[in-house]
């Protein structure tokens, strides 16, 4: 198989991940290597990179599956290296999968470092791993490889392998392959078992629909996806079904679109309809559990229903503006009653005990980040604060 024969041995046989190699190379040489987790996309070299290490540090490797991985096995591997000059290490792929028990069990081994412990997974860790593990180990994004990584990765199978390949051929096995490198390998190995001239026409066969996500030697899938989100701040609803039917055609991820619909729901629409944001995230949980083709008629529901509804940006302008006087101004003591462990918490009002409101400072200083637009649902919330106030100040 095309995948495990050009799988790189070596860090200097990677392709893409630049940053991350150079990083490493650094830790080899200084004789410092962290614990680490590598996240993203499936086929952009995270096992590849971890068994590339061991190589590079001699260690001897072992690969688990998260989601069955035996803390016993785990043990006794490790019991074999108590006395040893070398160290093993651990690659776990899938680590996401690992329950609360078996992440804590590798808590101790990280924290004295008898092996190095190396995990992959396609989920953010951020979000799946306990605190003990992110806080004893490096964590690294790995990116999808882009069409100068391919280039690279097709010269290499050239080089040992005959066959011939179309520019217009050439071009869909590298852009619908989605930054994965497995998927390119895999499509490139059955075109040429089919042919030595691997043409467009086969590697249709063999690949009906790209499973990109957005990678491309160009800016068009950046130009798409702004063409978009204006698009549905404009409030053109045939425009943003257009564009978004562009990246559909294309084969962009309908999770990657979802996110953008995520985002813009926020940024742009508000609480001008607070709704817009609750079915952006439903359409984001929707496609990732369903998927083409019928994940475009969710994407489209959703698209119509930003683009027709009122727009503001007061929250997206209000916490930049609060963001920035944070950064860049003296930070302003917090009112001692406000703190739950401060001797003065008993001068702090309670609100409920006063009807729901009271006059009290919970800043240092006035301060106003935040200017409604009054548009939408926007102008109901400016009538309910002013209402709270003035009700309770008569």
């Amino acid at each position: 198989m095309f995948a495990l024969k050009f799988r790189p041995k070596t860090l200097d046989e990677i392709c893409g991940q630049s940053d991350v190699v150079a990083v490493f190379k650094k830790f080899i040489q200084n004789d410092k290597v962290p614990h680490s987790m590598f996240y993203g996309l499936a086929g952009c070299g995270k096992t590849s990179f971890a068994r590339a290490l061991a190589s590079s540090l001699s260690y001897d490797f072992y690969e688990f599956d998260g989601g069955n991985l035996k803390i016993e096995e785990f043990r006794r591997i490790l019991k074999n290296y108590e006395n040893a000059l070398n160290k093993p290490l651990f690659f776990i792929d899938e680590v996401h999968r690992l329950s609360k028990t078996q992440q804590e069990a590798l808590l101790i081994p990280m924290e004295n470092y008898r092996a190095l412990i190396i995990g992959a997974s396609t989920e953010n860790p951020f979000f799946t791993l306990s605190s003990g593990i992110r806080s004893r180990s490096m964590l690294f994004e790995f990116k999808p490889l882009n069409t100068g990584d391919f280039e690279k990765l097709l010269e290499r199978v050239g080089q040992s392998v005959r066959f011939e390949i179309s520019n217009e051929a050439k071009e869909y096995l590298l852009k619908s392959s989605g930054g994965d490198a497995r998927s390119m390998l895999n499509l490139l190995e059955f075109a040429i078992a089919l042919d030595e001239k691997v043409t467009l026409e086969n590697l249709r066969v063999l690949r009906a629909n790209a499973i990109n996500e957005g990678v491309s030697s160009d800016d068009t899938h950046y130009h798409l996806a702004s063409a978009l989100i204006k698009s549905l701040r404009g409030s053109d609803v045939d425009a943003a079904i257009y564009y978004l039917a562009r990246l559909i055609a294309a084969g962009e991820s309908a999770d990657f679109i979802a996110r953008r619909l995520v985002i813009f729901s926020s940024e742009d629409i508000g609480n001008a309809n607070p709704n817009a944001l609750n079915l952006a995230t439903s359409t984001l949980t929707a496609v990732s559990k369903i998927g083409y083709p019928e994940a475009r008629i969710i994407l489209a529901q959703c698209a119509v229903y930003l683009a027709s509804s009122p727009k503001s940006n007061s929250s997206y302008m209000a916490i930049n503006s609060a963001l920035n006087y944070a950064q860049n101004e003296p930070k302003l003591e917090i009112p001692k009653y406000l703190i739950n462990t401060a001797p003065e918490k008993k001068d702090y009002l309670y609100p409920h005990d006063f009807g729901g409101w009271v006059e009290q400072k919970y800043l240092q200083k006035p301060l106003k980040f935040y200017k409604s637009k009054g548009i939408g649902f926007e102008k109901t919330l400016d009538e309910w604060l002013k209402k709270i106030h003035e009700l309770h100040k008569n």
